[in-house]
């Protein structure tokens, strides 16, 4: 005998149905502003990145030239290994300092809607105004003691942390509230019968169950941290300049100049010989980013808690 159909089951495919019939409609729209915005321009990017050009249209295929010039150019690989230790410090005060005030605001304390609002506030404001601000804070201050923020380049990294740390740590917080927010109460009561501290309960409890969010928080911060460039643009522009002489080369590097300002300077500032180059660098970091990005989710993820 053949079993009925119960009415849940049968409204259940009148509703699938017709979704699966016309989902295309809606997902046509996006896949085209996606393949127009992104997918075309970055493969057209990666040809340009073996041709020598003035403009995309008079492009001329010269292999990989352009390849070995980045990797010659030294200040592209100051920038890199600037931009290195400007993510790695980055990331760490970052979510260190974002779990601690999660952490805090977690602790039934009174006011917490109004502190996480204020703490999240920087993140709403544009990369290029935070730079000018925060130029014109730390320039009020150094004045005073003879110097700018753009003369000193210790000056100048700190300052792009401490500007960075302003923006980010607000929108970092919310992530760990709610990962704090989302570990079970269970466990927690039990660690506290068992005679665990709060220190205890901390390292060996809450910490090992935030791992989610820690492998999306350290993801962002470390990707942001590469990719840092209208706040340094705006706050340093790469200066104080450094003259070097090598193999009897005359050199100028910008000693504060990342990854993403190096680009844009080989791109607009070098002329029109020099943009192969500079779309080469380009698929380079890309590259680069890419490759930190997947090592470091597969390794924060490995550590996560099924819960």
């Amino acid at each position: 005998m053949k079993k009925k159909r119960s009415s849940a089951s049968v409204s259940s495919n009148l509703i699938i149905r017709p979704i699966r019939r016309y989902c295309w409609l809606f997902l046509l729209p996006v896949v085209a502003a996606f393949a127009i915005g992104f997918v075309w321009p970055f493969i057209h990017g990666i040809y340009l990145s073996i041709c020598k050009f003035t403009t995309t249209s008079d492009a001329k295929v010269i292999g990989f030239g352009n390849y070995l010039k980045a990797l010659s150019d030294p200040t592209f690989l100051h920038s890199f290994w600037y931009t290195a230790l400007f993510a790695v410090v980055s990331l760490v005060l970052i979510n260190i300092l974002a779990f601690a005030a999660a952490y805090l605001l977690t602790q039934n304390i009174r006011g917490t809607n109004i502190f996480r609002t204020v703490f999240f506030m920087p993140n709403l404001i544009g990369g290029i105004v935070l730079g000018y601000i925060w130029s014109m804070i730390f320039d009020g201050i150094l004045m005073h003691f003879g110097t700018s923020i753009v003369l000193d380049s210790g000056l100048g990294f700190w300052g792009l942390i401490i500007l960075m740390l302003w923006q980010q740590i607000g929108y970092m917080m919310i992530i760990y509230i709610a990962g704090l927010q989302a570990v079970p109460e269970d466990i927690i009561e039990a660690s506290k019968i068992d005679g665990a501290s709060k220190m205890q309960t901390l390292f060996r409890v809450t910490i090992p169950n935030v791992m989610p969010s820690i492998t999306i928080c350290t993801f962002l911060s470390l990707t942001n941290g590469f990719k840092l460039f209208d706040q340094n643009l705006a706050l340093t522009g790469g200066n104080p300049i450094i003259s070097t002489i090598e193999n009897g080369v005359f050199t100028q590097i910008k000693s504060t100049e990342m990854l993403a300002l190096n680009i844009y300077n080989t791109f607009y500032g070098q002329g029109s010989t020099a943009r192969g180059t500079a779309q080469a660098k380009a698929v380079l970091f890309f590259i680069l980013v890419a490759v930190i990005g997947i090592i470091q989710l597969r390794a924060t993820r490995n550590k996560e808690v099924q819960q």
